[in-house]
């Protein structure tokens, strides 16, 4: 049943949908489009594989590109680690320059203390001299006047 179902199955109107009109053969669309848009398709098969080739080149310049910058970004700490390097140096080398100016100025102004000190000392001494003296006489039991 099924050979016969499918040969009247064959057989239905051509038009649009409505009302009926003369049984014809039915127009196979899939087949007329297929022979219409094969020379299209055809043409959109090369842009297909052009695409694709462009896909693939993007990706390999891609690739390229990154190495490249990855490469670059490690020459660049690379320098920097370096020249980091000397930086600290220069650094260290300007601290201790400032360390010994400071510790200059510190021993030049104790200097300058001391000798003042020495200098008021030596200024002193006679009277404290006299001052000691005077009181060494008193505990003796001798009168101060007579230390000239």
């Amino acid at each position: 049943m099924r050979g016969i179902r499918g040969f009247f199955e064959r057989f239905r109107p051509a038009g649009t949908p409505g009302a009926a009109v003369r049984p014809g053969v039915p127009v196979d669309r899939v087949a007329e489009a297929s022979a219409e848009l094969a020379p299209v398709f055809a043409l959109l098969e090369d842009a297909e594989a052009e695409a694709q080739r462009v896909r693939a080149n993007g990706r390999e310049e891609t690739a390229r590109i990154r190495q490249q910058a990855r490469e670059r970004a490690e020459a660049i700490v690379a320098d920097a680690n370096a020249r980091a390097g000397a930086v600290r140096a220069d650094v260290v080398a300007e601290a201790w320059r400032t360390v010994e100016r400071e510790a200059e100025l510190v021993a030049r102004s104790a200097d300058e203390a001391a000798a003042r000190l020495r200098e008021r000392a030596r200024e002193r001494i006679p009277s404290l001299v006299d001052r000691a003296v005077s009181a060494a006489l008193v505990a003796l039991g001798e009168p101060p006047e007579r230390v000239p």
